[in-house]
């Protein structure tokens, strides 16, 4: 059975390209989430974050991996901004689609800010997934079309969370 996972950390052509890669995640699509306005587009999306919609089977890789992965590909701990991208659009935030993944996400946030490793405490926002505005075809698989493109997503290799006994 195929879950959700809605997540905001910067220009979605990054995320997009790193997040498409793991094993289990069946499909991507970029787009506006988050806000204010119907029908957001790239040139009128009010309060919403370019976000990235995540299609995964849960058999192959848990939704805590995926933020895991998430919070070392972005840098969780700057507001409104990442790299030279500043605004609301690109904030930092996950968009729970049920209890279970607020409850993941809580103790993901908790355990990144306790394990001292990256530079700040975690200002990512944690909201119920809302309205998914699918961006335009430009925006989609972007680095793939355009493997030299923008991009300010990267792995990094000091932010891994220490495994648990359970994991």
């Amino acid at each position: 059975m195929t879950e959700r996972a809605v997540l905001a950390g910067g220009c979605f052509w990054g995320m997009e390209d790193l997040i498409r890669k793991l094993p289990g995640v069946e499909s991507t699509r970029v787009g506006y989430t988050g806000g204010d306005i119907p029908n957001a587009t790239y040139r009128d999306h009010g309060t919403h974050a370019e976000g990235i919609e995540i299609l995964f089977d849960p058999d192959v890789i848990s939704y805590r991996r995926i933020l895991e992965f998430f919070f070392q590909i972005h840098d969780p701990t700057t507001e409104n901004r990442q790299g030279n991208d500043r605004g609301m659009s690109y904030r930092s935030a996950i968009y729970y689609v049920d209890e279970n993944q607020k409850s993941v996400a809580i103790d993901t946030i908790k355990d990144v800010d306790a394990s001292g490793l990256w530079p700040g405490k975690v200002v990512t926002e944690l909201e119920p997934a809302s309205d998914f505005w699918q961006a335009e075809p430009e925006h989609q698989d972007y680095l793939e079309r355009i493997p030299n493109g923008y991009t300010c997503h990267f792995i990094r290799p000091d932010w891994v969370l220490p495994r648990r006994a359970a994991e």
